[in-house]
């Protein structure tokens, strides 16, 4: 029988109490971003928007665009008040770190413009690459830079903040290009954009550095959005070693507003996860 959004929240038991706690008296003023890929997988993707309007999200967040149905998902947000706080324009390949795919990079952020203004979004992820053969990291980091700088005027012009993501090693993406704080923060600043920030997604930052309240105030002036999961497992926050209610706080103190995505698996079920998150901005 074909799972419907009314037979899931049935089931889930998602209760009056757990509904809007987005709004909730908060640690400070941010929103979770519900991540429609990781949470309700088991429903189509336009369902998995309505269930993250029924538990209480007004932010969502995606990956890729290309394949979805952008105008069923506008209409759908427009009809629950659901924002699209980001979603990804450009992947792991072809790389931006190889100059050979610069062109269809400049190309493709001027498409995913258009979907992101139809989207009403304000944000859209870029990834560096994987490693590409001969090249050191040096000469890729050098070459994302140079593709940025490309499309840093594509992003000024359409106000849509291109946000670099860097990953982890040795957990989710051995041969990837970039991973960490330091070298993201050293490569916005050369791009010196205010539309070229960094996806700071403190899951992939714990596993790569530690020291994440450390690390955000060195880096805070190149932070465009905050991505968070705890490790290990990659679920919701309180799951795993990662001490949320410290980085919430620090981030209340260095003046980050924005929604922060929940890009994280469930590690029971979505209602468990949600009221989870809902004590972490008591």
């Amino acid at each position: 029988m074909q799972i419907t959004r009314r037979s899931f929240i049935a089931a889930t038991a998602i209760s009056a109490t757990t509904a809007n706690f987005v709004q909730a008296d908060q640690l400070f003023p941010m929103r979770y971003a519900a991540n429609v890929e990781m949470w309700w997988r088991n429903l189509p993707f336009i369902e998995r928007i309505h269930a993250a309007a029924d538990a209480g999200f007004d932010v969502i967040e995606f990956w890729p665009w290309r394949g979805k149905d952008i105008d069923a998902i506008a209409k759908v947000c427009k009809e629950r008040g659901v924002e699209v706080a980001q979603f990804t324009a450009w992947g792991f390949t072809p790389g931006m770190n190889n100059p050979k795919n610069h062109a269809a990079f400049v190309e493709e952020i001027k498409a995913s413009c258009k979907t992101a203004h139809k989207l009403n979004c304000k944000r859209m992820t870029v990834v560096g690459g994987n490693d590409q053969k001969g090249m050191t990291q040096e000469e890729m980091h050098e070459n994302i830079i140079t593709a940025l700088k490309l499309a840093a005027p594509i992003a000024e012009q359409e106000n849509i903040m291109l946000i670099i993501e860097p990953m982890n090693i040795r957990v989710d993406h051995p041969g990837h290009c970039l991973y960490g704080s330091e070298d993201a923060v050293r490569i916005c600043r050369e791009v010196d954009s205010p539309m070229v920030k960094i996806n700071w997604d403190l899951y992939h930052m714990q596993i790569s550095e530690g020291d994440l309240c450390g690390h955000l105030q060195e880096g805070f002036d190149q932070v465009g959005y905050v991505q968070i999961a705890d490790h290990p497992g990659r679920h919701e926050p309180s799951t795993g070693e990662i001490q949320y209610n410290r980085v919430f706080e620090a981030l209340k103190n260095l003046g980050y507003t924005g929604p922060i995505g929940v890009e994280c698996t469930p590690a029971e079920t979505e209602a468990i996860a949600t009221r989870r998150l809902k004590t972490l901005t008591k």
